[in-house]
């Protein structure tokens, strides 16, 4: 039986009575899963991820979900500017084999010891998934974690995720329809 990560029932959500976003969502994401959500701005995709977070409250249904972290669109706000790579990542998880992992996702080390400015825009989003899994979550949001990023540097970040699906479930805010279509088990459009 496969473990279930994410579980959404009849989630009823708006920022107002009169201009609901969700009514009667329902969904569930499984460990190995890549479910991905796709629509236009401003339909509700980004207030998911915070429902999902309990940053916000539905109106009504439930929202059962694992252990998550996530990772944001522009991995230069993700990370401060003063401090290097791996001290931000000690900062909120264990360190215990980063290295092995930095190699699987074809890191170099010594880029863990670099601040945010130092790499590229590549580097810094495979150390912003780094971190995300060594907070070693069930459940990965991943909030179009390509879009700044070339052609080539987005197939390798996709390819990455997809290889780590043996350690959790992603769900996916893309824009993207042709990227959603590549990778996705499920695609739900908003």
């Amino acid at each position: 039986m496969k473990d279930k990560v994410l579980e959404i029932r009849d989630l009823t959500f708006g920022y107002d009575a009169k201009n609901l976003l969700f009514r009667d969502f329902s969904l569930e994401v499984y460990r190995g899963d890549i479910v991905s959500i796709v629509g236009p701005s401003g339909v509700g995709k980004s207030t998911l991820f915070e429902l999902i977070g309990g940053f916000l409250k539905p109106i009504k249904g439930s929202i059962k979900v694992k252990k998550i972290s996530q990772i944001f669109q522009d991995p230069y706000t993700s990370f401060h500017p003063s401090y290097t790579i791996i001290e931000q990542i000690s900062d909120v998880c264990s360190t215990e084999g980063i290295e092995e992992l930095a190699n699987m996702m074809q890191i170099d080390s010594e880029l863990l010891y670099k601040r945010a400015h130092e790499l590229s825009g590549g580097q810094l989003q495979r150390c912003s998934i780094l971190r995300s899994i060594m907070m070693k979550p069930d459940l990965l949001l991943a909030d179009e974690p390509t879009s700044a990023l070339d052609n080539i540097i987005q197939l390798e970040v996709m390819k990455l995720l997809v290889k780590l699906l043996d350690r959790v479930g992603i769900l996916l805010i893309t824009h993207d329809l042709d990227l959603a279509k590549w990778c996705s088990d499920k695609i739900i459009k908003l």
